[in-house]
């Protein structure tokens, strides 16, 4: 057997703390531990939750990647058409990781009722358009048919419904004006079939799904005119390289650009959230780091006499502070086992109780998000380990310091 290990084994088992001065510095260092990993974990989950939620709500709505016409300045209404029929439609062949290409071309309006009025953006998409994001937040109804020949079938969000007191199969009134003749107006009478709820504020106020065809008929386009392209792509970590990459195979007429360039508020915040989990763990890494410190410290003080005899009977100075690093594993490892199982049982709890609620308008989701990442849960607690065993190799070497001499004769 290990010697270091068998010794360290002996110090640490049974009641051999229970009646010394180390007991509740041991404690304390272990509840530091403990509290570090767990406050780390949740930290970093609910950092990934919030931004894999809006990433992929953002993303829902405007597609990873939009391209459009240039001559439409930036505008979320779609002005100046573009030809459906082109080299990247409905696939780019020469860039991998493009999970779909799909058209749409938006339009302002305005929902009246006998009672009340609202401005809205109609947003019309075609039967090539990826409902995942949608199935997912549909809370009543269905999703619009699209094989209809003429589809007056529409998605409204449940903040319109809520406000106008619409409900499902409602027949509404939609008000358009004419983009070339500004005192023109036409009005459409469609359906509601499906009511979704994403928490998006921002998106849910005004966002209106219907079909591609009815914004075609209301601006005079061609059946091969769409206001633009959104582009899917597989992962998000590629965002930027995969928007260069689309940039560089569209013509030179067409624009395009990332949702985070279209929206760097919202992902300047992402980043800013993204820092401060780097902070929060970077600190509790610190405060664990001194408890388990001092707690080192202090076991080493305690033990004087048995450093003495065991340098006495031959022992090295390393295999000494061995004994005591494996005390300071034990007891990290001990502080990491339960805050994982706290950490873990709050996770959970809100994942699938979601108790914890937020102000849509100002977090962009209802509840607080958890994304519980397997490696990201590991690397954190190997992490933890080698960064505090690093921090105990240090203040161990006061095992150096005790004379034999000195410390036998008060045993």
């Amino acid at each position: 057997m290990n010697f270091e290990l068998f010794i360290a084994k002996r110090i640490i088992s049974g009641k051999t703390y229970e009646n010394r001065i180390s007991s509740p510095i041991i404690k304390i260092a272990t509840i530091a531990i403990t509290l570090g990993i767990t406050v780390m974990l949740i930290t970093v989950s609910i950092g990934s939750g919030f931004q894999k939620k809006i990433r992929d709500k953002m993303s829902g709505f405007k597609g990873h990647v939009q391209i459009v016409n240039y001559d439409n300045n930036n505008s979320d209404i779609s002005l100046i058409p573009i030809k459906k029929n082109q080299k990247f439609y409905p696939s780019f062949g020469n860039i991998e990781g493009i999970k779909n290409v799909q058209v749409f071309a938006n339009k302002f309006g305005v929902i009246r009722t006998e009672k009340d009025f609202e401005g809205i953006v109609f947003k019309g998409v075609s039967d090539d358009y990826d409902f995942t994001f949608f199935k997912e937040y549909l809370k009543k109804g269905r999703l619009p048919n699209f094989k209809l020949d003429r589809n007056k079938e529409i998605l409204i969000s449940q903040a319109i419904a809520n406000r106008l007191h619409l409900k499902l199969q409602d027949t509404i009134q939609i008000v358009f004006s004419s983009e070339k003749h500004k005192n023109k107006f036409a009005q459409r009478k469609p359906i509601i079939v499906g009511i979704y709820n994403t928490g998006f504020e921002q998106f849910d106020k005004t966002m209106l799904i219907g079909d591609i065809r009815e914004v075609q008929r209301l601006n005079k386009w061609e059946h091969n005119e769409v206001g633009g392209f959104e582009v899917l792509i597989d992962d998000f970590k590629n965002l930027e390289s995969k928007g260069n990459e689309i940039y560089n195979s569209i013509p030179s007429t067409l624009n395009s650009a990332t949702i985070a360039e279209n929206y760097p508020i919202i992902f300047n915040w992402l980043d800013i959230l993204d820092n401060n989990v780097w902070v929060i763990i970077g600190i509790m890494i610190l405060v664990a780091g001194i408890n388990m410190i001092t707690a080192l410290l202090v076991l080493i003080l305690e033990q004087v006499q048995v450093i003495g005899i065991l340098k006495a009977l031959g022992s090295p100075n390393w295999s000494i502070r061995k004994i005591f690093l494996y005390n300071a594993s034990y007891l990290i490892l001990k502080g990491l086992l339960y805050g994982n199982i706290i950490a873990m049982v709050f996770l959970l709890a809100q994942k699938y109780g979601k108790f914890l609620k937020l102000n849509p308008e100002n977090y962009y989701v209802s509840t607080v998000p958890i994304s519980l990442e397997i490696l990201s849960i590991i690397l954190l607690n190997v992490g933890t380990l080698i960064l505090c065993f690093f921090m105990m190799i240090i203040p161990s070497y006061i095992v150096t310091k005790i004379q034999p001499s000195k410390s036998i004769k008060f045993a």
